[in-house]
């Protein structure tokens, strides 16, 4: 939600995106790294099995937006639009046809519910919980992510 057709949208004031109203477990980037570290070092600790990294929490796309909204006090709105609508608007930043075509599959197969549960895969790995949406919509924020 800091680069690309996402920010774009949220700095100026709307963000377009085929999610509906569905909830969604938005994990933390550095999570994820820390995670993956933590396993490359722990030997065979996690061979052969499966980790789900989520957030602590669920929020809809339209939740999230809001938080950023307000954290950066810049009016934001969040427009549920179809699938194939959003691909229009990835074209328009030139993302190349076939990666449109990728995008579009990846939507309209996952922006169905089947993502809205939590797991408790971070702590167990990095003994401590995830870092909430919240956080790192503060810390991008101040950064100044979302000024135009």
């Amino acid at each position: 939600m800091t680069e690309g057709p996402l920010v774009e949208g949220l700095r100026h004031g709307e963000l377009a995106f085929p999610a509906g109203e569905v909830r969604e477990p938005f994990v933390d980037l550095r999570d994820v790294g820390e995670v993956v570290a933590a396993v490359l070092v722990a030997g065979d600790r996690y061979v052969g099995r499966t980790l789900e990294l989520t957030g602590p929490r669920l929020l809809s796309w339209r939740e999230a937006v809001a938080e950023i909204s307000e954290a950066s006090g810049v009016k934001v709105t969040y427009t549920p639009v179809p699938v194939r609508a959003y691909g229009e608007t990835l074209a328009g930043f030139r993302v190349p046809p076939e990666e449109v075509e990728l995008l579009i599959e990846v939507f309209e197969g996952l922006m169905d519910g089947r993502n809205a549960r939590l797991a408790d895969d971070v702590r167990q790995v990095l003994g401590r919980e995830a870092r909430d949406f919240g956080e790192f919509v503060r810390e991008a924020a101040a950064a100044g992510a979302w000024r135009a």
